[in-house]
């Protein structure tokens, strides 16, 4: 016998030393891709990072959203985490015979607690193939590998399990309550012999140290690397609360002494950063963000899941080429892939990998195009990847380095920097709006200058509230509750331009740059410490991406601002509103801001509202569609966005669907004049409800875009 456990020894030592190498291996290969990317910065704030992977490593917060799924994988995780002591314990009573970890008096309680915590991780796998192969959720994908790892896990609890009882029939143990399954399991084979059941017992021993190995090579080589790459993903997360985009360095001069081309923005796997390549490794393949992406539950061609896993599968193949270090391990049992063959001397399949265009033979610009800017993906997104930054850095290459975009978009681009608004009207005619009623009082900085007098709020009207008929009457509403409360305000008038959002999203970062060096210009020249706005695309550039320009000042939108008021008791919510109203989150106000209460406050505080929510609210609020530079383009495949959430806003039935944006306000119209409700339900921004109730104004408002 001593012979054969010295052999089970040795055997032990070269299988589990093999495998940690080609862990290790896998692991450093995967690291040097990644490392191909663009240097990342972040900041050293320790303290945040670890709250954040207590918060959405330990606490599962993200993945809780989804409550059955969440406790399936916090049955998992947790479980996966603790089994690892009875694992230790069970390799230990194979190396050595008739001996355990040595804890005393609690060992009967810990083998116990083991058996629970391994019954509680079968119920887990069990649940899981049931939600993804009998309930076949549409976000999960199905087939061998996606069950691979159930079967990984389910091995590894029954061998425990099963070795356990036949130890007990080895060893002629009595059965025991600190064992019940494995007892349950000596009962049923009691009828074995000692010396068989001493080989039942190696046999369950080392199918499931083979299948613990196995399963240690297989992780970082497949979608479970995000069991390693989430958390890095987690705590080496920048501020991407805010959605906020990295600027582009125009530097003449340095593009002068290059050798190279000009290019701007991401054209290969490499122009993306550490911090994207970690994304896509980090990766889940959970469905999340698809599940709840308007484009993609429009009938788009986008899923932002799709576009994470086809670039890491073109880094995976690339990465090999370039470092010459096999993907995939162990090599022999790989040798037709790809990702091995790339890092063979004389192999024309790495020149194929090498000359593979980003856009166009791994992601379409159809997905690029689609996308709406939500970041509900993101929000959705359990190991926090941004999806959103590294499809508008491909929409930069499309449109600075290619030329490439959508002819609407690209008129309104032209139009933008021509006249400073989307539909090329004369910026001489910017401030027309006030003309609508000449009994508010609405100064420019000019006049106010003229006057001798100071303003605290610049009102940034914003193209939308400047030249479009609907978003006027807004305007006009926020002018007159501001004059109501009291509030010193000026608008710049002819001066204003267009915030640069639309041209950003899009993907024209230097038109974008150059509007935001002449606002700021202008903001400084007149003195402006605080911004109030209507527009929460206006809100979220100034507040968020502004200050990397050197923009310093506050920022507020208009929901804020009211609330405030209201809260001040300057404005007084007097006139009974007699309708049932429900709120749409912008997502620029919402999900880029957590501004969320504001506006709800404002409804809740007028008399006679019936506030109601929409089912899909605050940060799992849906995209009206117009983000991104969608409201400037078309859809042509699919359904449409707004129509879709105007559907969700109308099963709550409605009087009144409110919004805290003029984007969202046109979409939302124009959605319920397809659904032919538009007459029976009213679309209108926070402020023109608030504006009724102080003022008594009529409870119809003309519904125009």
């Amino acid at each position: 016998m001593e012979a054969l456990l010295w052999v089970n020894w040795i055997a032990f030592l070269a299988i589990t030393i093999y495998a940690a190498f080609l862990f290790v291996q896998v692991v450093r290969t995967r690291i040097a891709y990644i490392k191909l990317g663009r240097k990342s910065e972040y900041d050293q704030d320790v303290k945040q990072r670890l709250k954040d992977i207590w918060v959405y490593v330990f606490g599962q917060k993200k993945l809780l959203k989804d409550m059955k799924s969440g406790i399936i994988h916090v049955m998992m995780f947790y479980g996966f985490l603790l089994v690892q002591f009875g694992a230790i314990d069970y390799i230990w009573k194979g190396l050595n015979p008739e001996s355990h970890l040595p804890f005393g008096i609690f060992y009967p309680g810990f083998v116990f607690f083991q058996e629970i915590v391994t019954l509680t991780i079968l119920v887990a796998v069990v649940w899981a193939f049931y939600r993804r192969y009998i309930e076949k959720l549409v976000r999960l994908k199905r087939g061998f590998k996606a069950g691979l790892v159930l079967i990984f896990i389910g091995t590894l609890m029954v061998t425990v399990l099963a070795g356990n009882g036949f130890e007990l029939i080895w060893h002629e143990h009595s059965l025991t309550w600190s064992e019940p399954v494995a007892s349950a399991i000596a009962a049923a084979f009691m009828w074995m012999s000692p010396t068989v059941a001493a080989v039942m017992f190696y046999i369950m021993w080392w199918i499931h140290l083979v299948a613990l190995l196995a399963f240690l090579v297989y992780v970082p080589q497949s979608k479970h690397a995000h069991l390693i790459a989430g958390p890095a993903n987690v705590y080496f997360n920048q501020d991407k609360k805010h959605g906020k985009l990295e600027p582009i360095n125009f530097d003449m001069d340095e593009m002068e002494e290059s050798d190279e081309e000009p290019s701007f923005g991401v054209g290969k796997v490499e122009d993306l950063s550490e911090l994207q390549l970690l994304d896509l490794y980090a990766c889940v393949e959970c469905g999340r963000c698809t599940d709840v992406c308007p484009a993609s539950g429009s009938g788009k061609m986008l899923s932002p899941m799709d576009v994470l896993v086809k670039i890491r599968d073109h880094l995976t193949e690339k990465g090999a080429a370039v470092t010459g270090k096999q993907a995939w391990v162990p090599s022999y049992a790989f040798a037709g892939t790809a990702g091995n063959q790339a890092v063979e001397p004389d192999n024309s399949l790495a020149e194929q990998v090498m000359n593979q265009q980003l856009i166009g033979d791994v992601v379409t610009e159809e997905e690029l195009w689609a996308c709406t800017t939500c970041r509900n993906c993101e929000d959705a997104c359990p190991v926090m990847n941004q999806h959103v930054d590294t499809i508008i850095d491909l929409r930069r290459y499309l449109v600075m380095t290619e030329g490439k975009m959508d002819p609407e978009a690209q008129r309104a681009m032209m139009n933008i920097e021509r006249q400073g608004n989307p539909w090329g009207l004369s910026k001489k005619d910017r401030e027309n709006w006030r003309e609508m009623d000449e009994t508010l009082n609405i100064p420019t900085v000019k006049e106010m200058s003229k006057a001798g007098e100071e303003f605290e709020y610049l009102f940034w009207v914003s193209s939308m509230g400047s030249y479009d008929n609907r978003s006027q009457k807004i305007a006009l509403a926020f002018a007159r509750l501001m004059n109501k409360a009291g509030v010193k305000f000026a608008i710049l008038g002819n001066k204003e331009r267009n915030s640069g959002d639309t041209p950003r999203r899009l993907g024209n970062e230097f038109l974008f740059q150059e509007l935001a060096e002449k606002n700021i210009k202008e903001f400084e020249k007149n003195g402006v410490k605080k911004i109030v706005t209507i527009d929460p695309h206006a809100y979220n550039i100034f507040k968020n991406e502004y200050p990397d320009f050197g923009f310093e000042g506050e920022v507020y939108h208009h929901t804020e601002l009211l609330a405030e008021l209201i809260n001040e008791g300057r404005l007084a919510p007097q006139e009974a509103v007699n309708e049932k109203i429900t709120f749409h989150d912008s997502c620029y106000l919402g999900r880029y801001n957590e501004v969320y209460n504001p506006p709800r406050d404002i409804l809740q505080s007028i008399p006679g509202v019936e506030y109601v929510e929409i089912e899909r609210n605050r940060e799992n609020g849906m995209c009206c569609g117009a983000g991104g530079g969608m409201m400037w383009m078309e859809e042509t495949t699919g359904n449409r966005v707004n129509v879709a959430r105007t559907e969700q806003a109308l099963e709550v039935s409605p009087n009144t669907i409110s919004s805290g944006c003029p984007f969202c306000l046109t979409m939302l119209t124009d959605g319920t004049k397809a659904k032919e409700v538009d007459e029976e339900v009213t679309t209108q921004d926070v402020a023109e409800v608030l504006e009724r109730s102080i003022f008594g104004e009529p409870a119809k408002v003309e519904q125009t875009a």
